[in-house]
């Protein structure tokens, strides 16, 4: 039973979102026709997709309010699976399939996870077998969570001074998430208490510091110990991985070798000639510090990618000048909740009220994953001039569109910059922080001529023209097809990962394990990335959930060496290559980071989230050999 002031409850109910709690109230009392009253006025999963008259919001309100204050168990605590299914569909204004159902328990929380528990159940470690986790970041601390719980020993080797991986290291001005919180956490530790809708980076790292505390992984961390190199001894089954610390180099080894650093780790600032002549500042935004003084400076930004949508408009209150270097123009979008705080009576909602946080976060799920992916098939009789691949991402496209011209009103000359020229999604669409407005300050230009060099006093273009700046800001992305670099691994015969993969074609098996790399996973590893929305956190519980099974496999079959079948290997990259294909990121316009000096795409994955789940529930024993 709920206890709270009637009155709190009220303004509470009047500050949460109606669907959710509509849902909430059909849980409670059993009423299904409430469904049938809201349906038609919801279209999509966002706030902007449903219009539900005030007088049928109100009704609904007070109808939970007055369930509330009568007290009882819920009716409908568990739905059965055509109810479960209809409630889905009605949540978010479309067709659910009754795929995603166990998913949708398991992940979005209607009942407890059996795999991932809010309170880690010790097992007894066992010596038969052991492992090396390189990284704390979100998949590390996970990875410790269920290695732990399923009593693997294990040791994490962190370069950095705490955990929290890219949350821990990235400190440039308005930094933040680009997924909604309430969506971007762990499904075994919710967090109701986010501040905003899309959090601060402080906030993140210390919600997943919050989670490594409570779940005492730090005991297992190393930090400031990097991994130089790892060499699969085969005589022994033992991977040996050599680190260093303030002491020197160490050589340490374990059965299972798990990387977690994934793929947004090492920064990259393009080859520009003349960079060591330039006579100011020059700073990537993953590697800010405080000592980077930007007040008053004339600044140019080269990059309008994920981190320069961001630093840009956080900066540009304390710069003279400030010039943005454009090489293509990102999709940026309205996004009204980007700066909003999370309101107290959503808090409480959240937290207090039953089923409300599960079905929110459902709303999350497909509205910022699954239930975008059609807009990112190529449709093969689609014709428009490189601006869209099929009717809905055409419509996007049309609505995109008309919010920068509202956002440029009365500036032609933004606007003829500001419109990419692919389709929608086919680099990641990413929410406005205020891009626009900045772009129309009278101190900040946009500038889409190229960069031919850097000279002392600033960037010269191909034009001719000379941007005398005092300080280049890189927002230029990450080494992140030149996975595990720059680490040397080598595997069965010293192979190496370079020698395999190369500088940036690197290739795995549901993007985690290798042919002649044994015993070896990689999490957010090659084709794991979700160019569309989505959340990195939901695929770090999908793979180390896989990893802890293969590992459990190996266990029951008293097997040393664990590897993917070659066949099986080729036959998935086979398909995913060509799954790929179909997919927006292929077209002919897009011009991107998930593409390697071939063209081939080594970033993204072609799957629904709902596929790679299933594909990592559990291994299958005829793709391994174990031996």
């Amino acid at each position: 039973m709920i206890q709270a002031d009637a009155n709190l409850i009220r303004q509470a109910l009047d500050e949460a979102d109606i669907v959710p709690l509509t849902m909430s109230l059909v849980q409670i009392t059993g009423d299904r026709s409430w469904l049938d009253r809201i349906a038609p006025h919801i279209r999509g999963a966002w706030d902007y997709m449903q219009s539900v008259p005030d007088a049928l919001a109100a009704e609904i309100r007070q109808a939970l309010a007055a369930e509330i204050e009568k007290g009882g168990e819920a009716r409908l605590a568990n739905p059965d699976q055509d109810t479960l299914q209809h409630m889905l569909g009605v949540a978010v204004g479309a067709q659910v399939s009754a795929e995603y159902i166990p998913l949708i328990i398991e992940q979005i929380g209607f009942q407890p996870s059996a795999k991932m528990p809010q309170e880690t159940r010790q097992a007894a470690p066992r010596s038969d077998i052991s492992a090396i986790i390189i990284g704390a970041g979100a998949s590390g601390v996970c990875a410790s969570i269920r290695f732990r719980q399923a009593g693997i020993p294990h040791v994490i080797f962190e370069k950095n001074e705490d955990v929290g991986g890219t949350w821990f290291e990235n400190r440039y001005p308005g930094c933040a998430v680009d997924t909604p919180n309430h969506f971007y956490q762990y499904s075994f530790e919710p967090n109701n208490d986010w501040p905003n809708y899309y959090s601060r980076r402080e906030s993140i790292n210390d919600y997943i510091g919050a989670v490594a505390r409570k779940h005492d992984v730090r005991a297992a961390v190393r930090f400031r110990t990097e991994v130089v190199s790892a060499r699969y001894d085969e005589q022994r089954a033992m991977w040996q991985v050599q680190v260093r610390t303030n002491q020197g180099l160490e050589t340490h080894e374990a059965n299972i070798l798990v990387t977690a650093v994934g793929q947004l780790n090492r920064p990259a600032i393009p080859p520009i000639p003349g960079l060591e002549d330039f006579r100011g500042t020059h700073i990537h935004t993953a590697a800010w510090h405080d000592g980077i003084d930007i007040r008053n400076k004339r600044v140019a930004l080269i990059g309008t990618g994920a981190s320069a949508i961001q630093v840009g408009p956080a900066m540009v209150n304390d710069v003279a000048e400030l010039k943005i270097l454009q090489r293509s123009a990102p999709w940026v979008v309205r996004s009204p909740n980007i700066h909003r705080l999370v309101t107290d009576g959503k808090k409480w909602a959240l937290k207090e009220l039953p089923f409300y946080a599960q079905w929110y976060r459902f709303q999350l799920f497909w509205g910022f994953a699954d239930g975008l992916f059609p807009a990112l098939k190529i449709d093969p009789n689609w014709n428009d001039d490189n601006r869209s691949i099929n009717a809905w991402n055409a419509r996007l496209r049309e609505g995109m569109v008309r919010y920068i011209e509202r956002e440029l009103e009365g500036r032609p000359d933004l606007i003829e910059k500001a419109v990419p020229d692919y389709p929608p999604y086919g680099k990641r669409v990413l929410a406005d922080c205020g891009w626009y407005k900045m772009l129309r300050r009278d101190h900040v230009q946009l500038i889409d001529d190229q960069i031919e060099r850097i000279v002392p006093e600033g960037i010269r273009l191909v034009g001719g023209e000379v941007v005398a700046v005092d300080v280049i800001v890189f927002a230029t992305g990450f080494h992140a097809a030149k996975m595990l670099w720059p680490m040397e691994i080598a595997g069965r015969g010293g192979v190496t990962i370079r020698d395999v993969w190369g500088d940036d074609n690197p290739r795995a098996y549901l993007g985690m394990t290798a042919r002649d790399f044994p015993n070896l996973f990689v999490l957010y590893g090659p084709n794991t990335g979700l160019g569309h929305g989505g959340s990195a956190i939901f695929l770090a519980e999908c793979q180390v959930n896989f990893v802890t099974m293969c590992i459990d496999m190996m266990r029951s079959r008293q097997a040393r060496e664990f590897e993917v079948r070659r066949e099986v290997a080729d036959a998935y990259q086979t398909t995913m290559d060509e799954e790929l294909k179909g997919l927006v990121w292929s077209h002919p316009a897009v011009r991107s980071w998930y593409k390697n000096k071939s063209g081939r795409i080594v970033i993204n994955q072609p799957w629904r989230l709902i596929d790679y789940w299933n594909a990592t529930r559990a291994p299958n024993p005829d793709d391994y050999e174990l031996s």
